[in-house]
């Protein structure tokens, strides 16, 4: 059907290409059908394969959406694209990894072109979640404005608050869009005025505070300069982009030179980096260069292909890189995000701009459970640093290092829980068996004080739930900055200070104090001075001190001691955690126990009809990351998740932890 799709709207007197699309960055780029084919612009463009033909360059726009999660970012580019074209074939296009699909998130940042009027505009869709700030840091040398979109109902919020800033600082002049005006709860004026109160406290100058606003609706397609508009489509949105995003300034040098924002590989042409080029002009046959940060040379090589995708004709083939367009180059093997492609000649490498660090850090190891190399085909430590570098060459929020205690173990720096969540989703996905540690905090030391990162948490709850609420993230040293009637009737908007260590594992908790109702959004704030232990600690666990499956004999006996993750006729080992205790302090037991046979008849039938409680959900990745405590540890394969103990035998626990109590 794609092929299909590709000879439909191939340009005039050319060929689709026989090869299915290339898809080199795996979700990185979308892009949807247009009616016009890059041929009108000009510039030649043509499936991949197919004789290049010559240039011209199109007048073009090169701009992000930006937004907190859930304001409607990726429901919006569907609709601009639908404007610009025939069809989009999918609702969330946009959202084009499996993950995305399932939970409803962008993860990626993606780019995306259309033609209005004449103009090429660059689409890049980047993710609202906190974790994956990272994406939307890099794109913004990529881009001249910025979308920021804000839902009518709950006005700006702390990702709002991060992704305007970072625009600022870049001197972008954004283009502000209420969002979901047709909500019942919308509250427009007051968030008019919560945006300007936004943009003064981030030191906007009074060219960004004169920013336009629409009023938009991104689900029913219409977009409008004032709220009595005809609400009939989104041309005033795309008018404006046209009008209020200047055109691409290259740098005022002739030679070519290229940021690597983006890194991707194909079977055939091998790696690929993507970014806007700077300067000058590349052609393929060109020689190129790769210089890293330090102005060193890491590589030498020539422009092999240039590459453009554009609607569902996938990835096209054009003769020549020109100055602002967004691109992908082939013929250079070594080259990573942050390095300058240019022409030999050049010394300088361009400025990279700058991200903010990581704040959580976890260990990664090979499986060594007594189940190991049973589910998966990638189990050894050289296998999961390859695939832990490839990582933190594409993602540059994401660091990684040797571990110092343990050769086969890698310390992984990210933004947060949810982000290192996905990064181990997808290495399960792909075949590997891991065991992570838990998440824990960063500190930083200055003048042998420490310092720990602190988050600004905004939550929205029912009135019945704030008390819990409140109580809960005081006991792990939160403040109260902020407390007032949200705009629903019956529910409460918060605004705390919580350190980060504080929120690890806080999620689940929230959502069973409100039952399911509350909306949690945090967002890193500063590094302050540590507060001092936290006043909470978790309940001890069940822990299996034999190998086997479970069965209904046992666990029916070990039901009123806690609470049990497992049922029935499940593998077990030595050291799993198979259940929550109800006092502090682990229990060894035995889940695998059976009722040896014997010439005694039961005279009460109860043998017969053992029932158990049903188990609680069984606890998913995330869940369980934010369970696990310090002496624990998570093995990971691509059919289970498992809690553990990182010491499996009992005797040898028992002896660290008196070992532990003579030391203090």
């Amino acid at each position: 059907l794609l092929s299909s799709a590709r000879g439909s709207l191939a340009p005039k007197g050319g060929s689709p290409s026989s090869r299915a699309p290339l898809n080199p960055f795996a979700g990185m780029w979308a892009c949807k059908a247009s009616a016009v084919t890059p041929a009108a612009w000009g510039f030649g463009g043509r499936p991949f394969g197919s004789r290049a033909m010559s240039t011209v360059t199109p007048p073009m726009r090169n701009i992000a959406v930006i937004a907190h999660v859930d304001h409607g970012k990726t429901t919006l580019v569907d609709k601009l694209m639908e404007q610009c074209s025939e069809t989009v074939s999918m609702e969330r296009a946009m959202d084009s990894l499996d993950l995305e699909q399932e939970r409803g998130i962008t993860i990626m940042a993606k780019v995306t072109s259309m033609l209005w009027k004449d103009v090429k505009i660059n689409l890049v869709d980047t993710p609202g979640h906190a974790d994956f700030g990272g994406e939307v840091e890099r794109v913004m040398s990529m881009i001249d404005g910025v979308l920021l979109l804000v839902d009518a109902a709950e006005g700006p919020m702390a990702q709002t608050k991060f992704v305007l800033s970072k625009a600022l600082k870049r001197g972008l002049r954004p283009i502000v869009v209420i969002n979901k005006v047709d909500k019942e709860a919308s509250r427009i004026d007051e968030v008019e005025s919560d945006l300007f109160d936004l943009f003064a406290s981030l030191d906007a100058t009074e060219d960004q505070l004169d920013f336009p606003i629409l009023y938009a609706a991104g689900r029913d397609g219409w977009a409008d300069k004032t709220l009595d508009g005809p609400r009939k489509d989104m041309m005033p949105l795309l008018d404006t982009i046209v009008e209020h995003v200047p055109a691409p300034t290259p740098d005022d040098r002739p030679e070519f030179a290229m940021s690597v924002v983006m890194l991707g590989s194909d079977n055939f042409v091998g790696r690929l980096v993507t970014g806007r080029v700077a300067s000058g002009s590349a052609k393929v046959g060109d020689p190129i260069q790769a210089l890293n940060q330090k102005g060193e040379r890491t590589e030498l090589g020539k422009v092999t292909k240039i590459l453009h995708r554009f609607g569902d004709k996938g990835v096209m083939e054009i003769p020549e890189a020109v100055a602002g367009d967004i691109v992908q180059i082939a013929g250079l093997s070594k080259a990573t995000v942050a390095d300058t492609i240019c022409s030999p000649e050049l010394t300088t490498p361009l400025q990279t701009i700058p991200i903010d660090p990581p704040t959580v850090c976890m260990t990664f190891s090979p499986n060594t459970s007594p189940f190991a190399g049973q589910e998966g085909s990638k189990h050894t430590s050289q296998m999961i640093w390859e695939r832990l570098v490839k990582e933190a060459e594409n993602n540059v929020s994401i660091q990684v290092r040797r571990s110092e205690v343990s050769g086969e173990a890698f310390e992984v720096f990210g933004r947060g829980e949810l982000q290192l969540g996905i990064l181990i989703e997808n290495m399960r996905r792909e075949g590997f068996e891991l065991s992570v540690s838990p998440p824990e905090v960063l500190f930083e030391w200055k003048d042998n004080k420490k310092y720990e990162p602190v988050e600004e948490v905004i939550i929205e709850c029912d009135d019945e739930y704030q008390g819990a609420v409140v109580n809960k993230l005081t006991s792990r040293k939160g403040q109260v900055v902020d407390m007032r009637p949200s705009n629903e009737e019956g529910r409460t908007r918060l605004k705390l200070h919580v350190p980060s260590r504080g929120m690890l594992g806080y999620r689940s908790v929230f959502h069973t104090d409100t039952r399911g109702t509350g909306i949690l959004t945090r967002l890193y704030l500063e590094h302050q001075p540590y507060l001092g232990d936290l006043d909470y600690s978790r309940k001890g666990v069940l822990v299996s001190m034999a190998q086997g499956k479970t069965t209904e004999y046992a666990l029916v006996d070990l039901e009123p001691r806690g609470t049990l993750f497992v049922g029935a006729r499940v593998d077990v080992y030595n050291g799993m955690i198979f259940g929550e205790y109800s006092k502090e302090g682990d229990l060894d037991a035995n889940p695998t126990k059976t009722k040896h046979a014997s010439n005694v008849r039961s005279t009460d039938g109860k043998d017969e009809f053992v029932q158990l409680t049903p188990p609680p959900p069984q606890y998913n990745l995330e869940m369980a990351m934010a369970y696990i405590q310090a002496d624990e540890i998570l093995e990971v394969t691509p059919k289970s998740v498992r809690m553990r103990k990182k010491e499996l035998d009992a005797n040898k626990r028992r002896t660290k932890t008196r070992d532990r109590s003579k030391s203090k």
